[in-house]
């Protein structure tokens, strides 16, 4: 798995955004490019802006953490066309230079933290994880939507 927190991936991801543009055509899924930025911008809302982002129950944190995060933060690539959380939906046209002027931002920002930032730090969804385990459920997000749009 590619280290987000590497300054040399952080740049390799941004260079494939960079690859991308409003037209680019998506291999599944029903996300245009501007979506898909925006998309990926919502997991670090969760990171940077957690108080607009709705918190689960505890049950359903309770379930999420116990059978969705072993599948979210291990290193086997997601598969095509899984079902999408809803908060993670978007069903809207955005403008994709800002999407990927924030998207870009996000990138650089979690990498300049470093790991040692993200060691120990709450997920709302999946309660406290591994520097590894934030690593892996954004390299993994990262790669599957740019891998989706051929970039």
């Amino acid at each position: 798995m590619e280290n987000v927190f590497d300054a040399k991936t952080a740049q390799n991801y941004i260079d494939r955004i960079n690859k991308l543009t409003p037209e680019t055509q998506r291999k599944w899924g029903k996300m245009s490019a501007d979506q898909v930025l925006a998309h990926l911008n919502v997991a670090y809302s969760f990171i940077f802006e957690p108080e607009k982002m709705k918190k689960p129950s505890f049950i359903a944190k309770f379930l999420l953490s116990r059978f969705v995060k072993p599948k979210i933060v291990n290193d086997k690539p997601y598969k095509q066309n899984l079902p999408t959380s809803p908060v993670f939906i978007i069903g809207d046209q955005r403008n994709f230079e800002e999407e990927k002027k924030k998207l870009i931002g996000n990138i650089q920002r979690v990498q300049q933290l470093g790991k040692e930032a993200f060691d120990g730090k709450e997920n709302l969804s999946f309660g406290v994880m591994t520097s590894r385990e934030w690593n892996n459920m954004l390299a993994k997000h990262l790669n599957h939507h740019l891998d989706q749009f051929g970039v």
